[in-house]
């Protein structure tokens, strides 16, 4: 087979349809990446006009450009925006477009559901925008602090738009960052070990982790909120055993990581670019993936750092400031690893490294204020002023614009194969350099002078007037820099001046094809031997068109890709991707009714719903697997693999896994929220504890460790060749026990509207029976598989799945129960 033979082949395999169609219904990586950066840019977009409106705002005192109320729509959306619908998509976006190419494969692991999360990405942030459109948009800052969020002080449907928005858009990023997990552990080129990993995969990697760990404490305070505001459970109101700092507690246990979410994806675009730009390698790779796992471990300890004048313990306000400290350190160590790379090169001042060098200047600055806020005595004078809102934009703008608009430029001749012609982007960044810097400076300036955020006016004899008349033509020589990027980027993408495959020298493989990529990446799979195989072959792209590496020759119609082992890179089994599908789209809609209908009181239709996302869910599964064994297929180089439905440890098991890991988070917050308010709240303990039952209690443990044997059982048997029938039954059995013991917790719970712990106590058990009936309903899939004859001895790899469900259903289903009938049992 030649070149352009093959060439055709892979296209008619992997390509989308033409027009809408295709939209509607592509999975692949590199569509669903664009898709995902231009709706990004979309919302930045947005949020900077917004940020506009606040700046006109407070140009001059008694400004009547927008009243309190329109005011405090338009900021809390502004930093809604920026933080949920630019800052992390941007990151989605990009690892979706990028990963593939730069481990040496053809798609991401799961995907369909890259395209699901896009898909409720898009639906959540428009259910925002249409808020804003209509007038009711949250108004209570993108922190969202009860009690001024409760029912009482917000009556309105305004910040329901938030809770229920933010949450269906956080289904995209929980997706997003099991993709990319599964994809940088299992999807890369033969011979990629860890080791020898581009360094972006490692940022990608720690930050979808963070995701899977930070987003969970944020969704569970946003699911209790609209339980408390829809049927008034009291978990934040103190009279009744709640308190109003456990929301502070959850949101900044996702908030403070967040910050480090959106910088290590710039840092990892960083640690990419900057050794092209400069000619040389990185410098101290080691050292930059061990800070970058050392920052995301510590940024989980900082949370309280944003509550030092909450009144907390002298102890806490000690550890948490010397923790905000410490995190300086990882950080130090990258800076001075990107200096020492610029050190040993020859700096190229091209468009990228522009946007480099006016990410150093201003994030360093950025760091430094950070570190004066970490001292308690300081906070305590700063907080809630504008110089922490100056900080704030330093630390995000320059840790993670610059280096997004250096990226953007450095990988658009590969997205649109074409070069610059018009020469715009000089004079854009020289106009966002400086605007940004006079805008945010003044309000450091101005905070310090003792201006409060979140103000809508101020008094002409506050001194403030000439300050913030400064940041606000700042601000707007910002903008005017924004629009000029934007034009260039579509004067670039659209001109028809081809650029060179390679124009930068880099020696990373998103180089080693065609540009723009064509839908399948690499005609064949790369051998990998080292971190830059570019530079070491600089004739191997066109080595893999001829079809030199792995699975070169298109057969059976299949979009073929393989896995490798996690360590050291070694190939482990086959791989056969799922076609184009408008499945996704069509269950992140009926997903986007069960919002709607939370949002809009309408709770009839939520069953409806939630059957119908259970239905497209059964028949999205339905559509994998095989009926027929498949025989170990040959890659080439003489090596054959296991195909994925013939292994222990499929891509879907591992899928599992990491959601189970985000499942475990959001499941140990809601652990937290219970102990923190056993043991902080006020009017505790209870005026009744849950009246225990032995029988119900057995129930729930019996049922909960017969399905753990059953199901282990039945994998037995399906590798001996028996009949699994009756062990799924026992399996299901023991699901059914475990849901009756959940339920009667719901059912018979204190009156949840009285106290706290009643209210706690119907999330647990709802939580509980939430995961026994996905559990019976996956069992129930299960056996109409073996019944339809999916699995065999060697088609086996659903089992193992059905396992982690059920072993995970069997942990918080036994926590639950001992922390509802413990207490009454003791006492």
């Amino acid at each position: 087979m030649n070149t352009l033979e093959r060439h055709r082949k892979l296209t008619a395999i992997w390509s989308s349809r033409p027009g809408l169609r295709g939209l509607f219904s592509t999975v692949n990586h590199t569509d669903l990446g664009k898709l995902f950066l231009g709706t990004a840019f979309f919302f930045f977009l947005v949020g900077g006009v917004l940020a506009m409106l606040i700046r006109a705002q407070l140009a001059t005192p008694h400004s009547a450009f927008a009243g309190p109320e329109i005011y405090n729509q338009i900021f809390t959306m502004h930093g809604t925006i920026m933080m949920f619908l630019f800052a992390i998509p941007t990151f989605e976006g990009l690892a979706i477009y990028l990963l593939p190419k730069l481990l040496g494969t053809r798609d991401l692991a799961f995907p369909r559901l890259t395209a699901y999360g896009y898909w409720c990405y898009v639906f959540g942030g428009t259910m925002l925008l249409a808020s804003m459109v209509l007038g009711i948009a949250p108004d209570g800052g993108w922190f969202m602090y009860p009690p001024l969020t409760g029912p009482l002080f917000s009556p309105g449907i305004n910040t329901d738009f938030w809770l229920i928005g933010i949450t269906f858009v956080e289904i995209s990023a929980i997706a997003a960052a099991v993709e990319i997990t599964v994809s940088i552990l299992k999807y890369r080129a033969p011979g990629m070990s860890l080791a020898k990993m581009p360094i972006f995969g490692w940022y990608a990697l720690v930050t979808a982790l963070m995701i899977l760990t930070g987003f969970p404490p944020l969704i569970l305070g946003s699911i209790l909120l609209e339980l408390e505001r829809a049927f008034g459970l009291p978990f934040f109101q103190a009279d009744l055993g709640g308190d109003s700092l456990l929301w502070q507690h959850l949101f900044w246990l996702f908030g403070h990581p967040e910050v480090y979410i959106i910088f290590l994806p710039a840092a990892g675009v960083i640690s990419t670019v900057l050794p092209v730009m400069c000619r040389t390698t990185i410098l101290g790779y080691g050292w930059i993936v061990a800070s970058a796992v050392a920052l995301a471990f510590l940024s989980f300890g900082l949370w309280v750092h944003h509550m030092f004048t909450t009144g907390i313990p002298h102890m806490g306000l000690a550890f948490f400031s010397a923790a905000s400290t410490l995190v300086a350190v990882p950080t130090g160590v990258q800076i001075f690893a990107w200096i020492g790379t610029m050190w040993k090169g020859r700096p190229n001042l091209r468009l990228p490294m522009l946007h480099l060098l006016g990410f150093f200047f201003t994030f360093v600055i950025g760091g430094l204020t950070g570190v004066m806020v970490a001292v308690v005595p300081f906070d305590w004078q700063a907080h809630d002023t504008a110089f922490v809102t100056a900080h704030l934009h330093y630390v995000l703008f320059g840790g993670f614009v610059f280096p997004i608009l250096a990226g953007l430029y450095y990988w658009l001749p590969h997205a649109s194969g074409r070069r610059r012609f018009f020469r715009l982007g000089e004079l854009a960044f020289a106009l966002i350099f400086i605007g940004f810097h006079v805008t945010f400076m003044a309000m450091h300036w101005v905070g310090l002078l003792g201006q409060r955020r979140r103000i809508s006016t101020y008094l002409p004899e506050d001194g403030w007037t000439t300050i913030n008349l400064i940041s606000s033509i700042g601000s707007f020589v910002l903008a005017i820099g924004i629009a000029m990027v934007i034009i260039d980027l579509v004067l670039q993408a659209c001109t028809a001046r081809r650029s060179l495959r390679n124009p930068w020298g880099a020696g990373t493989l998103e180089w080693a094809m065609m540009t723009p990529p064509p839908a399948y990446n690499f005609a064949s799979l790369p051998q990998v031997s080292s971190r830059e195989p570019l530079t070491d072959d600089p004739e191997l792209a066109v080595r893999l068109a001829r079809g030199e590496g792995y699975l070169a020759e298109p057969k059976h119609g299949w979009r073929e890709s393989l896995t490798v082992d996690i360590a050291t890179g070694k190939p482990d089994f086959h791989v056969i991707y799922p076609s184009n599908t408008r499945l996704p789209i069509l269950m992140a809609a009926v997903t986007g009714v069960f919002f709607l209908s939370l949002l809009l009181k309408f709770y009839w239709t939520v069953p409806i719903a939630v059957i119908g996302v259970a239905a497209l869910a059964w028949r999205w599964a339905w559509s994998l697997g095989r009926k027929e064994d498949l025989p170990p297929q040959s890659i080439g180089h003489d090596l054959e693999l296991p195909n994925q439905t013939g292994v222990d440890r499929s891509p879907s098991w591992w899928g599992s896994v990491f959601l189970l890991t985000a499942n475990a988070t959001f499941f140990g917050s809601l652990l937290f929220g219970f102990a923190f308010l056993w043991t902080v709240a006020p009017g505790w303990p209870p005026p009744a504890w849950f009246a225990a039952s032995p029988v119900e209690l057995a129930l729930g443990l019996a049922g909960a460790g017969l399905s753990v044997v059953g199901i282990r059982r039945a994998l037995r048997a399906n590798l001996g060749g028996g009949d699994v029938r009756t062990w799924l039954a026992a399996t299901l059995a023991g699901v059914v026990a475990v849901g009756i013991a959940a339920g009667a917790i719901v059912l018979r719970a204190p009156a949840p509207d009285t106290h706290a712990y009643g209210a706690t106590l119907l999330v647990l058990g709802g939580y509980a029976l939430f995961h026994a009936a996905l559990t019976a309903l996956m069992v129930a899939f299960l056996s109409a598989r073996v019944a339809r004859g999916f699995t065999s001895p060697v088609r086996r790899a659903e089992f193992p799945v059905v396992n982690l469900w059920i072993d995970y259903l069997a942990v918080i289903s036994a926590l639950v129960l001992a922390m509802a009938h413990l207490p009454a049992l003791l006492t």
